[in-house]
């Protein structure tokens, strides 16, 4: 502006400067004044400016709608945007930074300097070394941008253009507690079966049964009623284990071996909903990874930890940005920098009580979830249905069976320990019962007179306990202590109705106290919200008003109460530790190659349950009775899971639950225990569990028989108690049944503690 005026004022002092005249000089004109019909344009720096903020923003339309007609003419908008994405792309940019340095108008031309920066993920900030120069022109009314390539760097004038050559890191193992490999970068074998080839289909069966951990029976019925020319995948090992027998297995008719340069998960997934699965990245993510700084053809985590630990396990690319001519010549180096190694996990998981968990839910739909009560630490997470994360590698043969995961109706990969919310049926009942201690209104010695029904809400809505159902005789008069024990509803519907009539907040509060409702917070793997309902959620949610039937029905753990099975598990870890809820944690350790852990795990406590110890004493050995048989008056009583867990010599503190399903009316319930160990060994911890069965019955006929399976596992190494329904282990009792060689001892005594 200043310059404009320069020249104008220049302009009017020659127009009006003195005349010299002398006699033979005729008479000097009338001084021309000098009027400008349209104005000269003065807004050029404005078009700069749009056209540079544009450009920060991504707005490549709008930077072309600032371009002069014959830059418009010379470029279409697609081309346009794709020479900026290309370059954005290929440098991995994640933003641009302009700056306006100058700028010098003359007519209808002017002419802005500016700086310009790259702020990439490889190769960190490229700035040009000199200021660039954006030539504008005014024509058809408006100033335009006179736009060429070189405008983006000088570098890339006539047509220049970048590439990147990547150098990754490879990616990092994941590890249990202990060292052993739940996700390794290796060679694999994947192994298949043509039925039409086999000559020795016992030597086949017993091969595949030994290397990869499965049945013979589940091996012979993958293949049963298939085509004689068909491929059906089996499973995967790893490279190291077949080498070793590889002579034997060459020799077998009807075996495929495939090897695969891949990412293996042994075992066919060890905590797969934990671990994860990776995957080439999705196509409508690819341009967020290469914002990442990836090149797009990569293999990253989608799930699990795999996911949530992306960063740590793939390390950061380094690379060398080159810039070629039009006719793929190297012009020159522009920029390049060096990969930082990725680092491993090491996952609070211990794989051999994974496995055992695993293995204990069989074919059953469900969860288990195992924590150390004194830290938060995860030690085993099942969620069955499973999956073969082996399968998301296209590469595998056995991907092939993919499709099946992904269209199963029982949605395999979800994870139901913490994506599942369920109605806890009596597992709750914990809940309640500190809610109703810590209100003053009940006294553990209270007691209560159990008929079998319920009807203090009137005649019009009477409920009966559980025993009626199983003709067993009601629980008469009882303390509040003992009707935990023994499950009797019609004590806790009194203590909703009771709460209610008090403080319809005592309870749903007394809940959400012991960690129940709001996700825990885990963090390394997608989880799910529980419900604990009260007067402002049904109002919000239902349209409806909180009523006593409300209060009455969540005090047994119905109604509208959800919770998950991580949950459950961290309110028998408080009870179990004395009142402390931790935040549930699944990683113990990252490290880089040969380092020092960057990251080590401590436990975190977020909350503390409202029951004072002499409470919470109560409700400890509450649960302690629900797992034995006492002698009172002599008579002996047993609490609601005593036969599950009789002859076992581990001391033990749980609950039953068995849940309504309300997406199943009239189907069959949800089984639940959850519990405590109270070993006290010092070479095992004591560990705290929950169990949930979907739609199988009663807990202490279902869920208890797992628990104890489990913990049998994890002290003792192996199981020595079949379920009732089971003829060995891992073989439901049947008319015809199939052996299982590789299954351990039916017959003995476990270990006295």
């Amino acid at each position: 502006m200043k310059r404009r005026l320069l020249t104008l004022m220049l302009l009017f002092a020659t127009a009006c400067g003195t005349t010299s005249l002398t006699p033979n000089t005729a008479l000097p004109l009338p001084t021309p004044q000098i009027t400008i019909s349209t104005p000269l344009p003065s807004d050029h720096e404005g078009t700069a400016a749009a056209f540079l903020s544009a450009w920060q923003r991504g707005d490549y339309a709008g930077m072309y709608a600032l371009l002069s007609p014959l830059s418009q003419a010379a470029i279409s908008l697609e081309d346009f945007t794709k020479r900026h994405q290309s370059v954005a792309e290929a440098m991995t940019q994640t933003s641009v930074e302009t700056k306006v340095l100058s700028s010098l108008a003359q007519g209808t031309d002017a002419q802005v300097s500016y700086s310009v920066t790259f702020h990439t993920a490889i190769v960190g900030d490229i700035s040009a070394l000199q200021p660039i120069i954006m030539p504008l022109v005014y024509a058809n009314g408006r100033w335009g941008v006179s736009w060429s390539d070189g405008m983006i760097l000088p570098q890339l004038a006539g047509g220049n253009y970048l590439v990147m050559d990547f150098t990754r890191p490879a990616r990092a193992n994941i590890y249990d507690r202990n060292g052993h490999g739940l996700a390794t970068e290796t060679n694999a074998v994947a192994l298949g079966i043509v039925p039409g080839k086999i000559t020795d289909e016992a030597a086949l069966l017993g091969a595949l049964s030994s290397l990869l951990g499965l049945r013979r029976d589940y091996i012979q019925g993958l293949y049963f009623g298939a085509q004689p020319d068909w491929y059906i995948p089996v499973g995967e090992a790893s490279a190291d284990d077949v080498q070793s027998r590889l002579s034997y297995l060459s020799g077998l008719g009807g075996l495929q071996m495939s090897t695969i340069k891949t990412r293996y998960y042994p075992g066919g997934g060890i905590a797969p909903h934990v671990v994860g699965y990776t995957s080439f990245i999705p196509e409508g993510q690819l341009a967020e990874y290469r914002q990442r700084g990836y090149r797009g053809d990569e293999r990253v985590g989608l799930a699990g930890v795999e996911a949530w630990g992306e960063q740590y396990l793939a390390g950061k690319a380094g690379g060398t940005l080159n810039i070629y001519s039009p006719a793929g010549a190297f012009v020159a180096t522009l920029a390049q920098s060096q990969p930082q190694p990725s680092q491993s996990i090491t996952l609070t998981i211990d794989r051999d009580l994974q496995q055992a968990a695993q293995q204990a839910l069989g074919d059953m739909r469900g969860a288990i979830v195992v924590m150390n009560p004194s830290t938060g630490e995860v030690l085993a997470m099942a969620s069955n249905p499973t999956y073969d994360p082996n399968l998301f590698d296209p590469t595998n043969p056995n991907s092939v069976n993919l499709p099946n995961v992904l269209n199963d109706p029982h949605r395999p990969l979800i994870n139901r320990a913490t994506q599942g919310a369920y109605p806890p049926g009596s597992v709750f009942k914990i809940a309640t019962m500190g809610a109703a201690l810590d209100s003053g209104i009940f006294h553990a010695g209270d007691h209560y007179t159990c008929t079998g029904y319920w009807s203090e809400l009137g005649p019009n809505f009477v409920k009966k306990d559980w025993t009626v159902d199983v003709d067993l005789p009601p629980h008469g008069d009882i303390t509040l202590a003992k009707a935990l024990t023994v499950s009797c509803n019609p004590y806790f519907w009194h203590i909703g109705l009771t709460l209610y009539n008090a403080d319809p907040g005592i309870l749903p509060n007394g809940a959400r106290a012991y960690g129940l409702g709001p996700a825990t917070g885990i963090g390394q793997v997608a989880e799910a919200d529980g419900v604990i309902p009260d007067a402002e959620w049904k109002q919000k949610n239902i349209g409806e008003p909180w009523v006593v039937g409300d209060a009455v029905n969540m005090a047994t753990g119905q109604g509208f109460v959800l919770t998950t099975p991580l949950q459950i598990a961290r309110m028998v870890t408080a009870v179990a530790n004395g009142g402390t809820l931790y935040r549930p944690n699944l990683v113990l350790s990252i490290s880089p190659p040969g380092g020092p852990p960057t990251y080590t795990f401590k436990p975190e406590e977020v909350g503390h349950l409202p029951t004072s110890p002499e409470n919470l004493s109560v409700i400890q050995e509450s649960m302690r009775n629900v797992t034995r048989r006492m002698a009172e008056g002599g008579v002996y009583t047993g609490g609601t899971a005593w036969t599950a867990f009789k002859g076992l010599s581990i001391p033990l503190a749980g609950k039953t639950g068995t849940a309504e399903d309300p997406g199943a009316p009239g189907g069959l319930p949800h089984a639940w225990f959850a519990g405590y160990t109270l070993k006290n060994d010092p070479n095992h911890p004591d560990i705290a569990m929950a169990v949930l069965v979907e739609n199988i019955g009663e807990g202490a006929e279902f869920a208890a028989p797992i628990f104890r399976r489990v913990v049998e596992v994890y002290f003792f190494g192996r199981p020595y108690t079949l379920y009732p329904w089971e003829s060995s282990f891992g073989v439901t009792a049947a008319p015809t049944e199939t052996p299982n060689p590789f299954a351990p001892a039916e017959t003995g005594t476990p270990p006295s503690p």
